[in-house]
């Protein structure tokens, strides 16, 4: 072999590594578990990804609850709304 022939194959070697790399970080693919053989089908989500998903939906669900509740803090820090409990009282 020559030099060249081992620089092409490295290279195209390094080529489809980089390239698996980058197709397991943008579309969860899991091409490198595959050509490791961890797994039988690269194209099946793992199980990291569906427990992904649900802490996602669980952090949209907490911030809307916390801007349900600063908006609830609001109301009942306003003064108009004291004072009409006051009234409310004196009835």
């Amino acid at each position: 072999m020559t030099t060249l022939s081992i620089i092409l194959l490295v290279g195209f070697i390094a080529t489809i590594a980089l390239g698996a790399s980058y197709l397991d970080a943008k579309f969860q693919w899991r091409l490198n578990d595959w050509f490791n053989g961890t797994c039988s089908n690269p194209f099946i989500a793992n199980e990291s990804s569906q427990k992904q998903q649900l802490i996602e939906k669980k952090d949209k669900q907490i911030a809307a609850l916390v801007e349900r509740i600063e908006t609830l803090e609001a109301l009942v820090t306003e003064p108009a709304y004291e004072l009409n409990q006051k009234i409310n009282a004196l009835k």
